[in-house]
Parts: C-alpha cells; sequence; structure tokens
C-alpha cells in the first residue's frame, strides 16, 4: 500500500479554502498519472507542535503508481509547486502538503533522504486516523502495530475533529 499524506492550513487564490486546496491536490495528483485508489475523510487538526497559526485540514490517500518512490516524491514535490508551495522553515503554515508515509512496506536506512515509512508517522493523530480510514488493519513496516493499534497509542493531547464534527 502507498499513503499519501495531505495537509492545508492556508488558502490559494486559485482553489480557495484549505479544504478546497486539497480536494484540487488530488485532482492534481491523478492527473500526473497516480491513481487514488481510495482517500479518507477531511480532518481539522491543531498544529503540531503548537502554534499560533491556523488549523490544520488533513487527510490520506492510497495511490498505485509503478514509479518507484524517489520519482513519486518528486512528483509530489512539483504538485506542491503548482499550489504555490514553497519549502522554508519546517512545521510552518503552507498551501499544500504532500508527505510520501508508507510505500508497499518498503522500510530505507535512518541515512537515506527519503525515510520510509515517515519516521512521525506513528506520533500523529493527523497522520494514524486518516490511515485508519483507508485501511485499520494497515500494518506499520518497523513496528508491527496495525493502524487500530497505533491510534490507540496517541498522546491525547493532539486535537484533532472530522471536518463538521468539530468540538
Amino acid at each position: 500500500m502507498i499513503i499519501v499524506a495531505l495537509g492545508s492550513n492556508l488558502p490559494s487564490l486559485h482553489h480557495g479554502a484549505p479544504q478546497a486546496v486539497l480536494e484540487a491536490a488530488l485532482e492534481a495528483i491523478s492527473a500526473e498519472g497516480l491513481r487514488v485508489v481510495k482517500r479518507s475523510r477531511w480532518y481539522r487538526s491543531a498544529p503540531q507542535p503548537p502554534s499560533g497559526q491556523p488549523w490544520f485540514v488533513n487527510g490520506a490517500a492510497q495511490i498505485e503508481t509503478d514509479l518507484p518512490p524517489e520519482a513519486l516524491l518528486v512528483r509530489l514535490h512539483e504538485v506542491e509547486g503548482h499550489f504555490g508551495r514553497c519549502r522554508g522553515e519546517p512545521n510552518s503554515a503552507r498551501i499544500l502538503d504532500l508527505d510520501l508515509l508508507a510505500y508497499r512496506g518498503l522500510v530505507t536506512a535512518e541515512e537515506d533522504p527519503l525515510r520510509l515509512p515517515h519516521p512521525r508517522l506513528h506520533e500523529r493523530a493527523f497522520v494514524v486516523l486518516p490511515i485508519v480510514d483507508l485501511n485499520p488493519e494497515w500494518c506499520h513496516p518497523i513496528l508491527g502495530l496495525t493502524a487500530n493499534e497505533l491510534m490507540a497509542r496517541l498522546p491525547e493531547d493532539q486535537e484533532i475533529y472530522p471536518v463538521g464534527e468539530e468540538a
């Protein structure tokens, strides 16, 4: 299973609010020849680490492609660029963030520039909950835990709500 995380907390002049940005990003991913097999619900989540920036809208998509992981990441970064993403300070506000979370169970070395699975995947509710939507039995290739088990281990202080169900 190939899993891509999607996130946005800034509006786009061309696409509107963050949720609309993510919907357009899914279309752009498909236009790049990457097949979106399934997508999660959208979630609103507080920035991690906590900051004064706007809340994010997050989700995940299962995709299929023949591209190797490095080429896939380049393609995802190209899509971000088309939406006006300029990579700068980590954890900053952004129009669009596309992260390659997992690629068919591949585990890369710590020194590899493309870390798979994503090294903080299991710590973030805004990543784990969308994966549960895609496949609750997906198994983290290093930890050996399912998405449901990862969800049960998340810290309780992360604020996240399905869009439309905010507290």
